[in-house]
């Protein structure tokens, strides 16, 4: 049995008239991601993290740009990712993963309950071991003049090579 750290981070720019989902939640906001997938910056962090706590690559070795993976959910993203790690260790367990959105609007507060909700059922885990944090830049660089939004994420998994 083994455990091991992966950190992951996933940076989008933002644009008028487009969906601005985080975390499998579809907020309201006058600006949203630009992506080929639906640009859940937070799932996608969270995925790289993952991932790279099980040396598996990154998120653009398995959803590459391709029609497939066109507007695709970060939701079913997440499930596959889930999926491609019990296929590769049968007694996978993430123990905790840590989060951090950074936008300056809208604040998230009142959509964290529903982020943790999402992901933790689809990853399987326990929901007390998901911590999801906002913040913003002080209005300072792309992200403070509302051009882009940003999530990073560190998880730690349990490997039981049995």
């Amino acid at each position: 049995m083994s455990f091991k750290v992966g950190q992951g981070y996933d940076v989008h720019q933002l644009a008028p008239e487009l969906p601005l989902f985080i975390g499998g939640v579809n907020i309201k906001h006058s600006l949203g991601v630009v992506a080929h997938s639906d640009g859940d910056i937070l799932i996608h962090a969270i995925i790289d993290s993952i991932l790279g706590a099980c040396n598996l690559g990154d998120l653009g070795n398995h959803f590459p740009g391709t029609e497939k993976w066109l507007n695709a959910s970060g939701l079913s993203m997440l499930e596959s990712t889930h999926q491609i790690i019990l296929d590769a260790f049968p007694k996978f367990k993430i123990m905790n993963i840590d989060s951090t959105i950074i936008l300056e609007k809208p604040k998230l507060f009142k959509y964290i309950e529903q982020m943790k909700c999402n992901i933790a059922s689809s990853l399987k885990m326990d929901i007390n071991s998901l911590s999801i944090k906002a913040t913003t830049t002080d209005k300072l660089g792309p992200i403070g003049l509302e051009q882009g939004i940003a999530a990073k994420a560190v998880c730690l998994i349990q490997l039981n090579y049995e």
